[in-house]
């Protein structure tokens, strides 16, 4: 395996884990300079909403997703891309790390075609290029990536086209492409829950897609189940998690963490 992504440990954080006492990026800083190689790839949908209705544009879902269109990709691309992955950048650097922010169409980083046409400039992973990750980590920093990511001219000549991927869909792809040490998602819940609210702490790759089958696990934590299933043949330790506690991200690499493991169990 390329030593630039020996033991890399990817972590997704969304908005709703980022309020003005998250300890994360402190966390992220002080396992940067551990020596820890870490890959950081964040959502931002509670902005994109707030920016989308200022803009005046009417967002719909579709079967939980957000479809976008070229005025919406607009704003999904300047917020997640522009304002909120600078942000987490800035906060990082500010704190004594060392950060570079870049997107999915950087370097061709994360490529992908149209998930559903009724979902419009929605995507799903077709490949990702490790090239840029390999060298950012090299260079000693801490790659902070924006989802939006690239469709590729399927004819020359053709323009290539910007899409939006769900943030969860990419990090687990991101694990899977660098063989991750860990795949860690910073969420606004305890963890995954049965269908009594109890934390489950550990699920099988079955158990996992049973969840979702039968409606326990819905909305934002389908792709979160699906991402750590995606990356689990190359990354052998995913975990859902509650970001909201104090230093959650220091105490999962303590092993001392609560949430949910999704792997090889015995079913």
């Amino acid at each position: 395996m390329d030593n630039t992504l020996d033991k890399v440990i990817v972590v997704k954080i969304g908005g709703a884990t980022l309020g003005n006492h998250d300890t994360t990026l402190e966390d992220i800083v002080q396992l940067q300079k551990q020596g820890k190689s870490l890959v950081v790839v964040h959502g931002g949908g509670k902005r994109i909403t707030q920016w989308l209705e200022k803009q005046g544009i009417t967002t719909q879902f579709v079967l939980g997703e957000r479809v976008t269109d070229p005025p919406a990709l607009e704003v999904v691309t300047a917020v997640l891309a522009g304002l909120v992955n600078k942000e987490i950048v800035a906060a990082i650097n500010t704190l004594g790390g060392k950060a570079l922010g870049i997107s999915g169409v950087d370097g061709a980083l994360v490529q992908g075609k149209i998930k559903d046409a009724q979902l419009g400039l929605i995507g799903t992973v077709t490949r990702v290029d490790t090239t840029p990750i390999k060298t950012l980590l090299a260079a000693g920093y801490v790659p902070v990536i924006a989802p939006v990511s690239l469709r590729m001219p399927e004819k020359a000549g053709k323009e290539a086209q910007i899409l939006n991927i769900n943030a969860d869909s990419v990090a687990g792809e991101i694990a899977a492409a660098v063989s991750a040490a860990r795949l860690i998602f910073l969420t606004d819940i305890v963890g995954i829950c049965d269908k009594q609210g109890k934390l489950i702490p550990r699920l099988s790759p079955g158990a996992a897609e049973a969840l979702i089958a039968s409606g326990v696990a819905s909305a934002g934590m389908v792709p979160k189940i699906r991402a750590c299933l995606k990356a689990l043949p190359t990354t052998p330790n995913t975990r859902i998690i509650d970001g909201r506690q104090p230093h959650a991200l220091l105490t999962e690499l303590a092993g001392k963490g609560s949430g949910t493991t999704i792997g090889v169990t015995n079913e």
